[in-house]
């Protein structure tokens, strides 16, 4: 066969059916077969888009996404968004043409060196340095994608798709993950067994693993408070009455009430990150003398943020049987107190909902002021907490949510519930904006019999809104809800805090969005009402599930500002010059 034969097969061996791109002529021999092998190549608009696309599709169906684009820029393009996929431990496959062996080196068009770009951000790189290992290569990056949890790249070539060849067509090959070793579980459980106030954090491995039953089993052996990992919310059902909501940014405060109370701690499928384990609401909520039980397949993340007093390099599903298994039968010192803890979780749950039910806006000055001047206006903008809570009550079910970073995306946390696992879908640790439309559209891909929506404020909206063309051309339909605030939120909340009301580059005046997503073949709504929100997102997902329409919903909301972005990033500025000195 051809060196693109080879390819091919390989890519359907490993059960490819869709690929996120932009055609270009250093794969065309291979494109040109993809057909017939049953893979169809969803052309979008910006090649970070596509990756991103990959991404959610990884995400949304626990298998590879694809991505590709031609050599040189279009590869440059997918960086962000792989750097996104890896912090997510998404088994995207990141396949890089490469100018041709005989022009490396010689500084011709759309030459690059590729493999640096993404080092940093792979799991693995694959280089064909030989087209007669093309299926190994090629292969060896889809079975490292899944076994390392994260992104890897295919970095071909360009010549090396001709030719003849002849050569094997390798079987996947799937990891069948354990438990983790018997001296730490045991351990576990003897530390579970004398816990009197245990907690659980579900984190990602809860999902990628499959093991939010499992979880829940162990929750209900312990009696234990469950609080999703930051980003997580679709690791454990939040109608369950053990589910107490997520920590990190702009999380659950019975969440955070009742982690400070643990004894121990069992850290389930998580790598603790830093920003989901910060202060908020004026909580430093972290409990300093907890035991601290720590589960993660990869066991460089094992202690690296917290202190653990037992490290379990293990599959979160798995080792959560395993813990249950040994627990099932023991006498537990918890057990005295369930129905006690039971009662707290009721009344802090009850507490937060209480909270956030009246929390209608926010408190800091600037926000009070520009409330004060917009109603002024013949508009009275939309408060965006009282948004996000209508939107949350209108929310259909099975929904698939993915929000992009910034400052009213961040609150949202607080009021999204998800009652199954792969249905949320944030940027984590790498907080890219630009993030939540691509990856909704991939998401949707994968499960197109699940209502897909995503959420991004006007600064990120911008840097994305072009593959609603995407959406549009290729039939996957999604709604968007934009949060237009004119505003660079998140960073403006600190030139508040930090820099005395200086405001420099904040300002986002722009054009109706519904407008532009009209111009781009979509549906636009724009609401500027509050009884208008839930009737606009329901109106918007029967479009989307009945119809085959995307939307995009422009909802006008105040420049009221939440808390700090990143507090443990900056401090008061000292101005030493003379000439800064009137400025200060």
């Amino acid at each position: 066969m051809t060196p693109s034969e080879a390819f091919v097969e390989t890519l359907a061996a490993n059960g490819v059916t869709e690929i996120f791109g932009i055609m270009g002529s250093a794969f065309m021999d291979a494109m040109d077969i993809f057909a017939p092998a049953g893979i169809k190549l969803i052309p979008v608009v910006h090649e970070q888009g596509a990756a991103h696309m990959a991404d959610g599709y990884a995400r949304a169906s626990g298998r590879h996404g694809v991505v590709i684009g031609q050599n040189g820029p279009g590869i440059s393009n997918c960086v962000t968004a792989i750097a996104a996929a890896f912090w997510a431990h998404s088994p995207v496959v990141m396949i890089t043409p490469e100018t041709g062996t005989m022009g490396i080196g010689l500084g011709g068009f759309q030459e690059a060196n590729q493999l640096p770009m993404f080092q940093e951000f792979t799991k693995y790189q694959a280089h064909v340095n030989n087209p007669n290992r093309m299926a190994e290569f090629t292969g060896r990056a889809f079975d490292r994608a899944m076994s390392e949890m994260g992104p890897t790249q295919l970095n071909i070539p360009r010549d090396h798709f001709y030719g003849e060849i002849e050569t094997e067509i390798p079987v996947p090959a799937r990891l069948d993950r354990g438990p983790g070793g018997t001296r730490s579980l045991d351990e576990a459980a003897d530390l579970l067994a004398t816990a009197e106030f245990p907690v659980i954090v579900a984190g990602g491995g809860v999902v990628f693993s499959g093991g939010v039953d499992e979880c829940r089993e162990l929750a209900e052996r312990l009696g234990a408070p469950v609080v999703n990992s930051y980003q997580h919310n679709d690791s454990f059902p939040a109608s369950h009455p053990q589910w107490c909501g997520p920590l990190g940014y702009q999380g659950s405060k019975a969440a955070m009430r009742l982690i400070s109370k643990a004894d121990v701690v069992l850290a389930l499928g998580t790598r603790l990150g830093p920003f989901g384990t910060l202060p908020q609401h004026g909580m430093d909520y972290w409990p300093k003398n907890a035991k601290i039980i720590q589960v993660d397949a990869d066991n460089k993340m094992l202690g690296l943020v917290k202190k653990i007093d037992v490290g379990i390099c293990g599959d979160a599903k798995e080792a959560a049987t395993a813990l249950t298994e040994r627990l099932r039968k023991r006498t537990l010192a918890c057990d005295a107190s369930r129905g006690q803890r039971a009662d707290e979780i009721r009344a802090e749950k009850e507490a937060w909902e209480q909270e956030l039910g009246d929390w209608i806006h926010e408190t800091d000055p600037y926000s009070l002021d520009m409330i004060a001047e917009q109603e002024q206006d013949e508009h009275t903008w939309l408060h965006p907490r009282q948004v996000l809570r209508e939107l949350e009550k209108a929310m259909p079910e099975r929904v698939m949510v993915s929000t992009d970073i910034g400052n009213i995306n961040s609150v949202a946390h607080s009021y999204l519930r998800f009652e199954e696992p792969r249905s949320f879908f944030a940027p984590m640790s790498f907080g890219n904006c630009g993030y939540a439309l691509p990856t909704i559209i991939g998401a949707k891909a994968a499960c197109p019999d699940r209502p897909a929506i995503a959420y991004a404020g006007d600064g990120a909206w911008g840097m994305s809104m072009v593959e609603i063309m995407t959406a549009v051309r290729h039939d996957i339909p999604v709604t968007a809800v934009v949060f237009h605030n004119r505003q660079w939120g998140a960073e403006k909340k600190n030139q508040v805090d930090f820099y005395n009301r200086r405001f420099v580059a904040g300002e986002l005046e722009s054009e109706s969005f519904a407008g532009i997503a009209q111009a781009m073949g979509a549906e636009g709504i724009v609401v500027d009402s509050l009884d208008e929100v839930g009737p606009a997102l329901r109106k918007a997902v029967d479009a989307q599930m009945n119809e085959g329409r995307t939307t995009v919903i422009e909802v006008m909301c105040s420049r009221e500002l939440g808390d700090p972005f990143r507090r443990d990033a900056l401090r008061k500025p000292v101005r030493l010059l003379d000439k800064y000195r009137d400025y200060v």
